[in-house]
């Protein structure tokens, strides 16, 4: 039997309700599949662990974690309890860069029965592929002087490596689709850092002649999105250009909360981290209409990486089938709970059970 350790980190808000929801989906799953087991263990880091413990996770949290196979996080961050450059950095951020999660990957796509707030949208089906360990999110600058005269400077860092390593991930997945990549850019206006962008896209899109490339600046891009996402297989951007631009497919998608993401490691050091695009939702806190959509979904791609894109595949199939059947929470227009939501898909994938 097949056994994946797990490290669930519900976390803030209604992470705590939706990362349950997707662990029992997955459990689900495994029990259809016979071959497969999930061992998850719980870990309460939030901000309510940081007003007690001063601190995000304990001194050997990433110790605790290294060994696991995958993360599953729900989500961080409570404004009225912990700001959130402390939240983040102590926890979400610090496992990305400190288990050299280099690429962050971010799906959207026409999803059945949730209705678009564009109003012609065609059968869009995008990826995005972020750069997640340089580029514009850098630690590197500071501030001098204080008054009028205050001066902060925050340098952008792009290595050759790390922009090598995003875009031949973003071909990667390309050759497994549509076999189209777009590189998001912005050198009409960015000196130094856009050019040497654009130069290594060139020099990478060589090696892959059966792919279709093409760069869009990022404000040209950002608007195709809006007016013609059906254009678009996989995007590849830098850390600032990407985080924007997946934030704006989920948009168009009908909702943040049905987005997913993954955070890569690439060279199997460390484990990856999978998470919901969405935050802790604290205004629907204890009310039980979270989107689990966006928690569930991240759950397929986590089981892409683990070599199960069929049973990947499944989950999403039934996902959107239970869409399509008007399944929706209120930030979808629907009525239905998180629970109800969760129940029906774990149905539908016991219903595919018993005809297998």
């Amino acid at each position: 039997m097949k056994k994946i350790t797990i490290a669930n980190i519900p976390g803030d808000g209604i992470g705590k309700e939706v990362v349950p929801a997707a662990t029992e989906v997955l459990n689900t799953i495994a029990a259809i599949h016979g071959g497969l087991k999930f061992e998850f263990t719980e870990f309460p880091w939030s901000c309510e662990y940081y007003l007690e413990h001063n601190q995000m996770m304990p001194d050997d949290g990433m110790e605790r974690l290294q060994d696991f196979d995958g993360i599953f996080l729900g989500a961080v961050g409570n404004i009225k309890l912990v700001p959130d450059h402390v939240s983040l950095w102590g926890l979400l951020i610090k496992i990305r860069r400190e288990f050299e999660q280099v690429i962050n990957i971010r799906p959207a796509k026409v999803m059945k029965g949730v209705k678009s707030p564009l109003a012609n949208a065609k059968d869009f089906d995008l990826i995005i592929v972020r750069e997640n360990s340089e580029g514009e999110y850098s630690e590197i600058g500071g501030k001098i002087y204080r008054g009028e005269d205050e001066l902060a400077i925050q340098n952008a860092v792009f290595s050759r490596k790390g922009t090598e390593r995003a875009m031949q991930h973003a071909f990667h997945l390309a050759s497994k689709r549509k076999k189209r990549v777009t590189s998001a850019t912005k050198s009409n206006g960015i000196t130094y850092s856009m050019p040497f962008w654009d130069s290594v896209f060139e020099d990478v899109s060589k090696g892959h002649p059966e792919i279709s490339t093409d760069s869009q600046h990022i404000d040209a891009l950002s608007a195709f999105f809006v007016t013609h996402p059906e254009r678009f297989d996989v995007i590849v951007a830098s850390n600032l250009f990407g985080d924007i631009l997946s934030d704006l497919g989920a948009g168009i998608m009908g909702s943040i909360g049905i987005a997913p993401s993954a955070n890569i490691n690439v060279n199997g050091k460390y484990p990856s981290m999978f998470e919901p695009v969405h935050g802790s939702a604290p205004d629907i806190v204890g009310k039980g209409i979270a989107n689990p959509i966006g928690q569930i979904w991240t759950a397929k791609m986590m089981l892409d990486h683990f070599g199960e894109e069929e049973l990947g595949n499944t989950l999403l199939d039934v996902i959107e089938s239970v869409t399509g059947d008007g399944f929706l929470t209120a930030d979808l227009g629907g009525k239905h709970s998180t629970k109800e939501v969760t129940d029906e898909i774990i149905n539908e994938l016991k219903k595919i059970d018993k005809k297998g």
